[in-house]
């Protein structure tokens, strides 16, 4: 009869149990976040801007390089002076002299011209760095708004790469696709212009100042 009894208090029990409700279909978008940052005004104002810096500090590290030849023109002018056997002793040992110091001129310069490029360097890619962060944090968010307005469960990035260098996203119908959305909606406050040149942010790497030789 115990038997029995736990038998129908474990039936009952199973009875009343409430259900797992059955979980939502989830609802999938997809964005080209890349060509989204390429193509956002304030990603293209960033970039001209660095292009513009780092222009400035080419022409100054030209200066630099100007004053070093300089500088290495004299030396072994000197050098040559402290060598011609048609001078008197006295004036090529002054000459050797003003060789000497003008040699230390000369590394100095040397040192001067890798210390700019290595601050100039830092100083432009930590901008760049930055500027990026910046700009992607406010993308998401803009990003995040418009997806949950939509009801999407989650929102997949196409320009994603994995470890073995291909598309995270292998295949799209884009039928829920963000991207051209996003963008328009992003440029709506677009100062007048400001989308004429859309030049990569990688474009102002490459134009740092060149390392010395």
């Amino acid at each position: 009869m115990k038997k029995v009894i736990q038998s129908l208090v474990m039936a009952a029990g199973l009875v009343c149990w409430p259900h797992s409700a059955p979980a939502a279909d989830p609802k999938i978008a997809t964005v080209d976040l890349g060509k989204v940052f390429d193509k956002y005004y304030k990603t293209i104002q960033s970039s001209a801007s660095l292009k513009l810096e780092a222009s400035d500090m080419e022409k100054e590290r030209a200066q630099m390089v100007d004053a070093e030849k300089k500088h290495e023109d004299e030396w072994r002018g000197l050098i040559d002076k402290a060598n011609d056997q048609a001078v008197s002793a006295e004036a090529r040992e002054q000459s050797k002299k003003a060789a000497g110091e003008k040699y230390s001129e000369l590394e100095s310069d040397k040192q001067s011209i890798n210390e700019f490029d290595r601050v100039a360097n830092t100083r432009l890619r930590e901008k760049l760095r930055q500027r990026h962060d910046d700009i992607v944090k406010e993308i998401l968010g803009v990003l995040t708004a418009d997806a949950k307005a939509a009801g999407y469960t989650m929102v997949l990035d196409v320009s994603g790469a994995s470890a073995n260098t291909t598309p995270v996203v292998l295949y799209s119908n884009g039928q829920n696709d963000m991207t051209e959305a996003l963008i328009k909606e992003l440029n709506s406050a677009a100062p007048p212009g400001s989308l004429e040149t859309n030049s990569a942010t990688a474009t102002a790497v490459t134009n740092l100042p060149a390392k010395a030789k």
